[in-house]
C-alpha cells in the first residue's frame, strides 16, 4: 500500500515541468461524474483510485485556464538590431559571383528599407515610443526618386556659417532628413558586406570591439612590450582619397549608380568624412552616419599591411638569433622560412602589437629601439604613400617603462610594476617608519612654535607692564633692543616697530612662514644643546634607514636573487583628472581656483532639468571610468564638485541657504552620489531604463555621445509656436534652448564627458526640444545628430 498526502501531492505538482495529455487523461477531463475526494481523505484505496485521478485532471486543466504572461517588450537596441536584420537580409540576395551586384537599385531605393532605415534613426533619437510622430508619406516619392535616379542631394541639404566677425569662416553642410533615411540605408548595406571582413586589430563600430574591448586588448593583450607609440592620421577628405576609396570598394561591390551617389554627395560637401578632425564616436552633428563604415573600409588595407609587416619583424630582424625569445610555432617557423629561405638563424624575437580605433592607432614593440623606429617609419610611409594620409606631429617612440605613459582613446596608458608580497611587506615598513617619523617632526614643531608665542606674548606684557627701561634683568634681549626706541612712541607702536627690525637682521624674508621663525630663531636657541642634537641625529638616521632600506632589507628577504627575477608589469588606464578639471572650468562649474561654485547659464532652467544636466556627467563618469586605476579619484570628483556645483546652482537659481537647497530637494539631489563610496550602478539609470545593450555598432554615436551646455533662450508662445528638432517628433516645445560651444579641441581629445569639438558654425545656435528629448540629451539617451538643426530654415 501507497500513502500519498494531499499537501504533498501539489508539491509535486507544482514541480513539474513538461504535461503531457494522454487520451484517458481526456476522458477524465470530459467526465462529470468524478466528485473531489474530501481533504481529510489521504488513504489511498481502490475505491478512491478513480477520484484521485479526477483530482490530478482537474487541476491539469486549471493550469492550462491560467492567463500567460505578457512577452518583454523590446528594447530600443532590440529593435534596431531587428530592423537591421531585414535590410540586411535583402543586401544578401543580391550576392553573385563574389560581388554585391545593383545594391542602389534593387535594396537602397526600395521603399521597405528606407521605412526600415527611417525607423532606424528614429530609435536613434528615442522617438519610436511617442505617439506623435512626423508623416511617413514622403518615403514613397522618395523611392521613386532614387529608382529613377533624378534624386537631388544639393536640395536636401542645409549649410551653416559661422558668425561675422570670425577670423577664419568655416562652413557646415548637413543632410537633411531624407538624405539621413538614404544615408541610414546606405550605411547598413555596407556593413554588411565589409563588416565580416575587418581583422581583429580594428575597433570601433563593431559589435563586441568598442572602446572599451580595444583598452581591455591594450592592457591584457600586449604582453611585455619595450617600446609603443601612437599613431594619429590626419586628412579631410578630397578627391584623390575618394576616388582610392572607390576603387577598394569596387572589389566587393558592383555598383555605378551607388559610387555617383556617395560622389555627389561629396561635391555638395555633405559627406563629412574626415581623419583625425575630431574624437569619433561622441555624436557630433559634423559626424555623418557614413564616416565609420567608410573610414573603417579605408583603413582596412593598412590592417592587411599591419600584417604583413609583423610577419616579416616577427621573422628577420638585424641578422642577430635570440634562441629564448623565439617562438616554437610550427606555422611561424614555415613563415620564417618562406621570408628568408631555410635559414631562420636570422630571427630576433620581435614582437608587434597593434590596436586600431578608427583612426587613433596603438602600437607596441617587444624588441630593441631600433626595431622600433624602422616598425614606425614603415607604418607612416605606407600611410602617406599608398592610402594618401598625412601622419601627426605626436608621433613618437617612447619606452613603456616611462613615467608619463602614453595618450590612447582619451586616456593615458602606463606601465606600473608590481611588487611581490614580499617587497610589499618591506614597503609598508618603510611607510611606518616614515610616518612615525613625521610624527615627532610635527611634535617637535608644535612644541617650538608653542614656546615661540609664549615669547611673543611675554615681552609684549613686559613692554606694557615695565617700559622695558626698569627691568631687572638687564642682560635680557628686551633690554638690548631698549635704545631703539624713540620718544613718543607708543608702547604698542614701539613693540612693533622693534619686532621689525629684529625681523630684519634674522633675515625673515627666507623663512617659509611665521612659525618656524619663531621655532628656528626664538626657542630653538634657549633649549639645551643636547636634546637638540639628539633630536636632529634622529632625524638623520630615520632618513638614512628610509632610503637605504630597499638595498638593505630586500637582501635579507628569503631566495632573492636579483640576477634570476623578473618584476612583473602591469598595464593602466589612468583617468584624465586634470583634463576634467579643466573643462569644469571652462564649463563655469568650478572657479580659477578649483572651487565649486554655480553654473550661471543653467540657472534659467527648471530645477529637475538642471539635476539632470549635472546628473548626465555623472552617468557618463562612472560609465567610462568604472575600470580605470584611479577611479577613486572620479568618485572624489563626482562627490566634491558635480554635486556641489549642482547645490550652488540651485542656490543661486532660488537665493537661499545651500542647507536648505539640500534639504528642500533631498530626493532629487540623492540621484547624484554624495560620497565617493558610490557604486557605478547607483547612477547609471540612464542605460537601466532603456535597457540599453553593450553593442556599441548599435549604439554608435550615442553611448559616448559629449554633454553639451544649453540655456533658455526664450519661452514658446502661440504667437510664436514651435515645434521639437529631434527628428521622427513632432510634439510641441514649451522652450527654445541656445547652444553654446565652449571649447573645439582636436583628436585625440581628453574623454572628459564634455562636448569639445562641435562645429563653431553652431556656436549660439536655437533650437526647440520637448520636455522628453532634453531630459535624454542631457542624460546620454540621444546625441547631437538627433537634432535637426535646419528646422528653422524648412
Amino acid at each position: 500500500m501507497r500513502i500519498v498526502t494531499t499537501t504533498n501531492f501539489l508539491k509535486s505538482l507544482h514541480s513539474l515541468h513538461v504535461i503531457r495529455f494522454t487520451s484517458s487523461l481526456r476522458l477524465l477531463l470530459n467526465d462529470k461524474q468524478h466528485v473531489e475526494p474530501p481533504l481529510h481523505d489521504t488513504t489511498y484505496s481502490p475505491k478512491n483510485e478513480h477520484i484521485g485521478k479526477s483530482t490530478l485532471a482537474i487541476d491539469l486543466a486549471s493550469l492550462l485556464e491560467e492567463p500567460q504572461s505578457k512577452p518583454k517588450p523590446k528594447g530600443r537596441m532590440e529593435l534596431k538590431r531587428f530592423l537591421e536584420l531585414r535590410i540586411k537580409k535583402r543586401v544578401k540576395e543580391q550576392h553573385a559571383n563574389g560581388k554585391f551586384h545593383q545594391l542602389m537599385k534593387t535594396v537602397i531605393s526600395h521603399v521597405e528599407t528606407l521605412r526600415d532605415a527611417y525607423n532606424c534613426i528614429r530609435i536613434n533619437s528615442n522617438t519610436q515610443d511617442l505617439a506623435l510622430s512626423q508623416d511617413t508619406s514622403f518615403l514613397d516619392d522618395l523611392a521613386k526618386e532614387l529608382s529613377r535616379g533624378d534624386f537631388d542631394v544639393c536640395a536636401n541639404t542645409s549649410s551653416f556659417s559661422t558668425r561675422r566677425g570670425s577670423a577664419n569662416k568655416e562652413i557646415l553642410v548637413l543632410p537633411n532628413l531624407r538624405l539621413k533615411v538614404v544615408q541610414e540605408a546606405i550605411r547598413i548595406a555596407l556593413e554588411v558586406v565589409y563588416k565580416p571582413h575587418f581583422s581583429n586589430i580594428s575597433h570601433g563600430c563593431r559589435s563586441g570591439r568598442g572602446r572599451a574591448a580595444a583598452l581591455k586588448y591594450v592592457c591584457k593583450g600586449v604582453v611585455s612590450p619595450n617600446w609603443w607609440f601612437t599613431v594619429l592620421v590626419v586628412k579631410k577628405l578630397d578627391a584623390a582619397v575618394l576616388e582610392n576609396m572607390i576603387l577598394i570598394m569596387e572589389a566587393k561591390i558592383e555598383d555605378p549608380c551607388l559610387y555617383g551617389f556617395i560622389r555627389t554627395m561629396f561635391d555638395a560637401q555633405v559627406l563629412n568624412l574626415e581623419f583625425g578632425g575630431f574624437p569619433k564616436g561622441h555624436g557630433l552633428p559634423q559626424e555623418g552616419v557614413l564616416s565609420p563604415i567608410l573610414m573603417n573600409i579605408y583603413l582596412d588595407l593598412f590592417d592587411s599591411e599591419f600584417f604583413r609587416l609583423s610577419m616579416k619583424y616577427e621573422g628577420i630582424c638585424d641578422g642577430r638569433f635570440n634562441d629564448r625569445d623565439r617562438s616554437g610555432s610550427t606555422l611561424r617557423s614555415w613563415f620564417r622560412r618562406q621570408l628568408d629561405g631555410d635559414d631562420v638563424r636570422k630571427s630576433c624575437g620581435v614582437k608587434v602589437y597593434s590596436c586600431r580605433f578608427m583612426d587613433e592607432m596603438f602600437f607596441a614593440v617587444s624588441g630593441s629601439r631600433d626595431a622600433a623606429v624602422n616598425f614606425m617609419s614603415e607604418v607612416e610611409s605606407y600611410l602617406k604613400s599608398s592610402l594618401l594620409l598625412d601622419v601627426g606631429d605626436r608621433t613618437d617612440v617612447l619606452p613603456y617603462e616611462g613615467p608619463h605613459g602614453i595618450q590612447f582613446l582619451g586616456t593615458l596608458v602606463r606601465r606600473t610594476v608590481r611588487e611581490s608580497p614580499a617587497v610589499k611587506a618591506v614597503h609598508k615598513l618603510k611607510e611606518k617608519v616614515d610616518l612615525f617619523t613625521q610624527q615627532k617632526v610635527e611634535a617637535w614643531n608644535y612644541g617650538t612654535v608653542r614656546i615661540g608665542k609664549k615669547w611673543l606674548g611675554h615681552g609684549l606684557k613686559k613692554v606694557k607692564e615695565s617700559e622695558i627701561k626698569h627691568l631687572a634683568d638687564g642682560s635680557s634681549l628686551l633690554n638690548r633692543v631698549s635704545c631703539f626706541r624713540k620718544s613718543g612712541m607708543e608702547t604698542d607702536h614701539w613693540y612693533k616697530h622693534l619686532l621689525k627690525i629684529w625681523m630684519q637682521d634674522v633675515q625673515a624674508k627666507n623663512a617659509k612662514s611665521e612659525e618656524s621663525i619663531l621655532s628656528k630663531s626664538v626657542a630653538e636657541p634657549a633649549l639645551p644643546q643636547e636634546l637638540k642634537d639628539s633630536f636632529y641625529e634622529f632625524i638623520k638616521q630615520a632618513e638614512l634607514y628610509i632610503s637605504a632600506e630597499a638595498d638593505s632589507i630586500l637582501k635579507l628577504l628569503p631566495n632573492n636573487n636579483s640576477s634570476t627575477e623578473h618584476p612583473i608589469a602591469k598595464t593602466e588606464i589612468i583617468a584624465p583628472i586634470h583634463a576634467i578639471k579643466m573643462r569644469l572650468l571652462r564649463y563655469g562649474l568650478t572657479s580659477t581656483k578649483g572651487f565649486p561654485r554655480s553654473a550661471n547659464l543653467l540657472i534659467m532652467l527648471d530645477t529637475t532639468e538642471i539635476i539632470e544636466w549635472f546628473l548626465g556627467i555623472s552617468c557618463r563618469w562612472l560609465k567610462w571610468y568604472e575600470n580605470c586605476a584611479n577611479f577613486d579619484e572620479i568618485k572624489l570628483l563626482i562627490s566634491d564638485h558635480v554635486r556641489k556645483s549642482c547645490i550652488r546652482t540651485l542656490a543661486a537659481k532660488y537665493r537661499i541657504h545651500e542647507a536648505e537647497i539640500e534639504k528642500k530637494f533631498d530626493v532629487e539631489l540623492s540621484r547624484i552620489p554624495s560620497t565617493q563610496d558610490t557604486e557605478p550602478e547607483m547612477t547609471n539609470e540612464a542605460l537601466e531604463d532603456q535597457h540599453f545593450d553593450n553593442d556599441e555598432a548599435l549604439m554608435y554615436g550615442i553611448a559616448y555621445s559629449g554633454l553639451c551646455l544649453l540655456s533658455l533662450a526664450r519661452i514658446v508662445t502661440q504667437a510664436r509656436l514651435c515645434n521639437c528638432f529631434v527628428i521622427g517628433c513632432s510634439a510641441s516645445a514649451p522652450r527654445v534652448y541656445t547652444l553654446h560651444i565652449m571649447e573645439r579641441q582636436k583628436s585625440p581629445s581628453w574623454v572628459t564627458g564634455f562636448s569639445t569639438c562641435i562645429h563653431p558654425s553652431l556656436n549660439k545656435r536655437r533650437l526647440g526640444l520637448c520636455k522628453q528629448h532634453l531630459r535624454d540629451l542631457y542624460l546620454g539617451h540621444i546625441s547631437l545628430q538627433s537634432i535637426d538643426f535646419g528646422a528653422w530654415k524648412s
